[in-house]
């Protein structure tokens, strides 16, 4: 079969469809959970988080997978590192533009076993998982054994965690490299906000408004 490039795959778009619909859902869910936990989401440690909220899908819009797409068609990385996972909605974007690239891959971290297990399954559904590599655990684990440079980062779990990834990643990132973080609208991100945004830190930044925003900051 004739398609133009990798998002219009039949099996792809049938894969982002799904996920998304069932990602309506992710308020109501979130709702329900909320209120069976004593003290809210508040307490818990990242681990506890993700599996508190295995069943939500927490995705990037669909205008932000496209900008994704095309930022990494242009930039054409070797390695697309994302931080956040969850079910592979953002992970497929990601794949889809390197399968048109024609090279790389992308590593992507998650928390929750299920989240994982479902993503491989959709990954292999879409003919993209022979581009992704999945890392389960802590990402501030996990991605310390990372080799060679991050070409392209995508920061999108846990929004008080993006600020200790990225300075983890910081040595790995090349003078030129993009780091898009997602939902730029929670105060949890402020942290995250206020040093790429600061030039003294080394980033040049710019505020995307898509959907919730994304924040795309250039490695000086």
């Amino acid at each position: 079969m004739t398609f133009t490039h990798t998002l219009a795959d039949p099996r792809v778009q049938a894969a982002l469809s799904r996920m998304f619909e069932r990602a309506e859902q992710d308020e109501a869910a979130a709702a329900r959970i909320s209120a069976e936990l004593p003290g809210g989401f508040a307490p818990l440690t990242p681990q506890q988080h993700a599996d508190a909220v295995a069943e939500i899908y927490m995705p990037i819009s669909a205008a932000g997978g496209e900008l994704l797409y095309n930022l990494v068609r242009a930039v054409r990385p070797a390695t697309v590192v994302e931080f956040g996972m969850s079910f592979g909605i953002s992970t497929l974007y990601l794949a889809a533009a390197l399968r048109d690239n024609g090279a790389g891959r992308v590593v992507t971290t998650e928390l929750s076993k299920g989240k994982i297990a479902a993503a491989c399954s959709t990954f292999a559904e879409t003919g993209l998982d022979d581009l992704i590599t999945v890392l389960e655990g802590d990402a501030r684990d996990t991605l310390r054994s990372l080799d060679g440079p991050a070409d392209f980062v995508l920061l999108d779990g846990w929004k008080d965690l993006c600020l200790p990834v990225l300075r983890l990643l910081e040595p790995r990132l090349q003078p030129g490299t993009l780091v898009v973080a997602d939902d730029i609208d929670l105060s949890s991100l402020r942290p995250y906000l206020d040093y790429v945004r600061d030039p003294a830190n080394g980033y040049q930044s710019v505020t995307f408004p898509v959907e919730d925003g994304m924040e795309i900051s250039c490695r000086l």
